[in-house]
């Protein structure tokens, strides 16, 4: 649960735009790469000192200029002073616990957005925040680690096909935040996976794991709703907003991934539902059980009933009882007890409680 609740305690008392990195620390040394291209050329390349991005600001090519690893806040502190970035913008890309949200700053568009994935060697979705800063002719993406969803756009920019090197920062803008929706509906459809395993589980043999998968489930949904949702807020203010950044033409397109958000946050709706109904199913399952148990010990007690009360007539200590003194009293007293117990069981199969 440390993942719903922490806070950057380093932060308290120090004035607002204080650079201060809030998260986990997952590579050991930061990553830069620079990707520069127009429709006819194609620059792809590493850098070691963060100088070397600084003459993209301004050129006539479009710049995707990504960072990975955000403990080292001296980069972030640098890259800030060249492209004129504000401190408290500097500020929520160190601190890995923001909600998703999109700020217009007139110059540049700052959108912070979740970048999920299914952990390695157990179904736990882990999460990872992506800053975007979109400018007039480059993009800036911060990324806690290295490795991302973002090869396929890759692909795209080398390839030189389609719209992607005809098209400007927005566009570029617009494929990334595209990769990471529908990302979404790969992890989704994991979950719907597991949701289908414990509704056989449940019906069928429902035990102390099973609960425990239903909990763990349940903390996957509130995790997967909380960075979800305000993505809606996200697109939506990209789409109807007024920035000269963003082409009408890729307008369109922004309304595209609003529509796949709305989807993706139909069926996380969904399946919230359907784990929260799974908790009476699990209660409903265990009791169906407890009452075949109770049902046969039930017919059992009822068969033998008959059978005690006349083992306990004749355990009486009475000096003058007929029946002891009858030579065929054994024989016929188990053969009553017998049809008696023969009787109940096709009673109860005439029932069908049998």
């Amino acid at each position: 649960m440390r993942r719903f609740t922490r806070r950057g305690s380093k932060k308290l008392g120090l004035p607002p735009g204080s650079l201060v990195h809030v998260g986990e620390k997952k590579i050991e040394r930061p990553r830069i790469t620079i990707i520069d291209y127009d429709e006819k050329k194609l620059e792809e390349r590493e850098v070691k000192k963060v100088e070397e991005c600084f003459p993209f600001k301004k050129t006539s090519t479009v710049t995707w200029i990504n960072v990975d690893g955000l403990h080292e806040t001296d980069i972030i502190d640098k890259i800030g002073m060249h492209f004129g970035l504000h401190p408290l913008l500097l500020e929520d890309i160190l601190n890995t616990e923001q909600r998703p949200k999109m700020e217009d700053f007139g110059d540049y568009i700052f959108v912070v957005l979740k970048m999920l994935y299914c952990g390695e060697g157990n179904n736990d979705i882990e999460s990872e925040q992506m800053s975007l800063i979109l400018g007039p002719n480059f993009v800036i993406s911060f990324q806690e680690r290295e490795g991302d969803i973002f090869n396929i756009v890759r692909e795209r920019i080398r390839a030189s096909k389609g719209r992607m090197r005809k098209s400007g920062s927005d566009y570029l803008a617009y494929a990334l935040m595209d990769a990471i929706v529908d990302n979404y509906f790969t992890i989704l459809e994991k979950l719907g996976e597991r949701i289908e395993y414990l509704e056989e589980e449940l019906v069928k043999n429902p035990n102390p794991k099973t609960l425990q998968e239903i909990h763990r489930l349940k903390r996957e949904m509130i995790f997967l709703r909380k960075s979800v949702w305000p993505l809606r807020e996200v697109i939506s203010g990209l789409q109807r907003g007024e920035s000269s950044l963003i082409k009408k033409t890729t307008n369109i397109y922004l309304r595209d991934v609003y529509d796949h958000t709305i989807q993706v946050i139909d069926t996380v709706e969904t399946y919230r539902d359907m784990t929260s109904g799974m908790l009476d199913i699990y209660l409903s399952s265990l009791s169906n059980r407890m009452n075949e148990v109770m049902k046969v010990l039930t017919i059992i007690a009822t068969i033998f009933i008959p059978m005690t009360f006349f083992a306990g007539i004749y355990c009486m200590n009475f000096k003058h009882m007929p029946e002891l003194e009858w030579p065929w009293s054994y024989p016929c007293l188990w053969a009553l007890m017998f049809l008696i117990a023969i009787s109940l069981v096709v009673y109860f199969k005439k029932k069908k409680w049998l």
